[in-house]
């Protein structure tokens, strides 16, 4: 059976007494089974630990329990139904299963006299089915700005392999002595490092460039990812994941001044007082009624629709050419069957670098309700570059609010016969 963790202790594949937490329950102290099966310390009856595998049902023990009471191992069950998609570091021998595999541990342990099992060092493999968007990241729609999707990119940051103090414990646990110089850590913290790296490796190239045509720059270079790997489409993976490589010869860039974000701030409900808070300038709002952002210069388009209207939008927008200084583009467009998207013109030539150009996208279709997500792209081309700008409609996700421009307000919806026990740990490579 396999379990996921970062692993490093050998058992020499010598098989220990295999255990369920639950059967260690302290009634000295009048404790519950309910304390036992997730490994509380105090739960436990502890002098049953020492030289056993132990199982705990409690998804963040960080095994040192099992550690402190002189155990071997632990298996870890994970709180998801799938197998848990990122490894954790742990203090001892050590693996993290699916609740359904725990049932067939639990099963063995139930029915054999004797069970056994052993915990393997660690092992890694290609992953075929990366790049996919780990479970912990976040999920749009935009709960405050609908049209503007987020997210914009993925970056890599599942099981990366990153700097680690010696002075600090590669677990969670203090107890945990050992000294490492690298370990395999995840989350914002390793996906921001490589966003980052891409936009300064862009801004190195391209000094003059502002931070919304480098955000262009890698949000329609970013590779395409498998929607048939992600239910939340771009509200997962926004863009894609980044491609630093192509960063640096986007083709087209979508710039964005001050005064475009400080129109669409007026537009979100923000009056001169409020906006000075966030410019920290003179900067006023000429109007605050409340409006879309199908304006603003962004290199994708989101569209939310309330409940029962039709599909109807126009976005604005003016592409700025960084490429050859002769060169024409022509726009193609990959749409679900139930939108109808015009863009206007579908052909733009340029004769110089750094000229502008503008077009419009004109998205319509049928009324829509609780429709989740639908996307699509448009793509413009000069035979050498291929600007890829993601668009999508919604008017319902689980999970999402509701978000009416009228009100300017966010309405949240309602509401083998013998288990061979034997576990090899693995660290999936997949992106954030």
């Amino acid at each position: 059976m396999k379990g996921i963790a970062v692993n490093s202790f050998d058992l020499n594949g010598t098989s220990y007494p295999l255990m369920w937490g639950g059967d260690a329950v302290n009634y000295t102290f009048g404790y519950a089974e309910a304390y036992a099966r997730i490994c509380d310390e105090e739960g436990m009856n502890l002098g049953m630990i020492p030289g056993k595998i132990v199982m705990c049902e409690g998804y963040r023990q960080d095994g040192s329990t099992i550690l402190v009471s002189k155990g071997v191992g632990s298996v870890i069950v994970g709180e998801d139904e799938i197998n848990p998609d990122y490894a954790f570091t742990y203090p001892l021998p050590a693996t993290l299963t699916s609740p359904d595999d725990a049932k067939k541990v639990m099963a063995y342990i139930r029915s054999t006299k004797y069970p056994v099992a052993t915990i393997l060092v660690g092992e890694t493999w290609k992953d075929v089915v990366a790049p996919k968007v780990v479970s912990f990241s976040s999920r749009g729609p935009s709960p405050v700005t609908p049209d503007i999707l987020k997210p914009d990119v993925t970056g890599p940051g599942v099981n990366i392999l990153a700097g680690w103090s010696p002075l600090a414990s590669p677990s969670s646990y203090d107890g945990d002595t050992r000294s490492v110089y690298f370990k395999l850590v995840s989350g914002t913290s390793m996906a921001c490092p490589h966003a980052s790296a891409t936009a300064a490796y862009v801004k190195a190239a391209h000094p003059d460039w502002s931070p919304a045509a480098i955000k262009s720059a890698i949000m329609t270079t970013a590779y395409i990812m498998d929607s048939r790997l992600e239910s939340s489409l771009e509200f997962a993976y926004g863009s894609g994941p980044i491609n630093p490589n192509a960063t640096l010869d986007p083709g087209l860039v979508f710039n964005a001044s001050e005064t475009d974000y400080i129109n669409l701030l007026c537009k979100q409900g923000y009056n001169t007082s409020t906006l000075r808070l966030v410019t920290g300038d003179n900067s006023s709002c000429t109007t605050t009624t409340p409006g879309t952002a199908w304006d603003i210069n962004y290199p994708s388009f989101s569209l939310y629709v309330e409940d029962g209207q039709q599909i109807m939008a126009t976005f604005t927008r003016t592409a700025t050419n960084v490429g050859s200084p002769n060169s024409t583009y022509t726009a193609s467009m990959h749409m679900p069957t139930m939108m109808s998207v015009q863009v206007e013109p579908s052909v733009l030539t340029f004769s110089s670098t750094g000229e502008t150009q503008g077009f419009t996208v004109s998205v319509s279709g049928p009324a829509i309700t609780q429709q989740p997500i639908m996307s699509g792209a448009i793509t413009w081309s000069d035979g050498i570059h291929s600007v890829r700008m993601p668009l999508v409609v919604y008017n319902y996700y689980p999970g999402a609010p509701y978000i009416t421009h009228s009100q300017n307000s966010i309405i949240v919806p309602g509401k083998r016969n013998k288990l061979n026990a034997s576990f090899k740990h693995h660290a999936v490579n997949r992106m954030l």
